[in-house]
Formats: structure tokens, C-alpha cells, sequence
């Protein structure tokens, strides 16, 4: 395998929509579209797939993943739950980020939430995460490593790898399907 640090670093995995990122002024559509591609397309896995779409923002709407938006713009706060399901729908059902953000939606209609400063502490969480992440992925290619043996093959390592890390990424997501699961009755709708 390349060189891991290089390797990591292509991941993207420190891309992030930061507060500032964030005009104050709320944005159409297509601007949100924009944003969304221009701070996440080093994340794409090919130059074919989309980070954000009509259709997406507007299945998100539909299904109620954020509150309504309001006379065809989006808020700094409809950015940020869109950010974070954009970061939820690579491991999550849309079902599953529907019934996790409930609870933030009430909470914003509400005004009960500064989900701004909840936003920061996601922030900071996903920084602590991605670097655990490269000390873990350095620990899983050792056990890679001695697990191939001597069979010397670039290939089978690589497909140890890809099997382990599948392996750890369906035990996360398990846990936090059982997390979302264990969310209080009331916010299951």
C-alpha cells in the first residue's frame, strides 16, 4: 500500500463546512449546491459524483430531515443540518438521520438549541476522529501485515485491508444504529 500519511490525505477526511464557511445571508438552491461543491469535492470518490443535488435537498426536505425553509432560501441553519447529512448518509439510512435529527429540529423550532455551538463541538469531535482514525488505520495495516505473512502479495494485502476496515465501519455503524434506536419514543414519528 502507498504511503499512508499520502494516503490518508487523499481520504479528505478533514474536509469539513466550517461556521465561517457560512454566508450570513440565506441562500438559494443553487448557491447552496455551490458551497457544498466547492468545500467537499476533494471528498468525491470520482469526478462523476455529486456532492449535493436538487433532488437531494429537495428528498431532504420532503422526507423532513430539516425544518421548512422559508420563501425558497436556506438559513445558516438549514446549512448546517444539511452538512450534517451529508456527513450521516455515508454510514446511515435516510430513515436513520431522519430519526437523529428530530430531536435537533424540535429543538430549533423551538429555539431551545445554539446549534451553532453544537455545530463547533461536531467540529471538534470530527478533528479528534480523523486523527484517531490515521493511528488506527497505521495499527490496522501492521495487523494486515503480519496477518498476509509471508505470502508476500500486494494484492491480498490489499484486499485484507479493504475486508478489515469494512469489517470496523459495519461494527460502528451497528453501534450507532443501536444508539438510534434507544432514541426517546417521542421523537420517532
Amino acid at each position: 500500500m502507498k504511503n499512508l500519511q499520502e494516503w490518508m490525505e487523499e481520504l479528505g477526511l478533514n474536509h469539513n463546512l466550517h461556521l465561517d464557511d457560512i454566508p450570513e445571508i440565506d441562500l438559494y438552491m443553487d448557491q447552496v449546491i455551490q458551497l457544498f461543491e466547492n468545500k467537499f469535492s476533494r471528498s468525491k470518490r470520482n469526478e462523476d459524483e455529486k456532492v449535493l443535488t436538487k433532488t437531494m435537498i429537495n428528498n431532504y426536505a420532503k422526507g423532513k430531515l430539516f425544518f421548512p425553509i422559508k420563501n425558497k432560501k436556506y438559513s445558516k441553519e438549514h446549512l448546517i443540518l444539511i452538512s450534517l447529512i451529508y456527513q450521516l448518509k455515508g454510514a446511515l439510512s435516510i430513515g436513520d438521520i431522519k430519526s437523529t435529527l428530530d430531536g435537533i429540529n424540535v429543538k430549533i423550532e423551538k429555539e431551545e438549541i445554539d446549534l451553532e455551538a453544537f455545530y463547533n463541538s461536531y467540529l471538534t469531535i470530527h478533528t479528534k476522529n480523523a486523527e484517531s482514525f490515521y493511528e488506527e488505520l497505521k495499527l490496522h495495516a501492521e495487523e494486515v501485515n503480519e496477518g498476509i505473512g509471508n505470502m508476500d502479495d500486494p494484492l491480498l494485502e490489499q484486499i485484507l485491508m479493504i475486508a478489515s476496515l469494512a469489517n470496523i465501519s459495519n461494527m460502528y455503524r451497528r453501534a450507532a444504529e443501536k444508539l438510534i434506536d434507544e432514541l426517546p419514543a417521542s421523537l420517532k414519528k
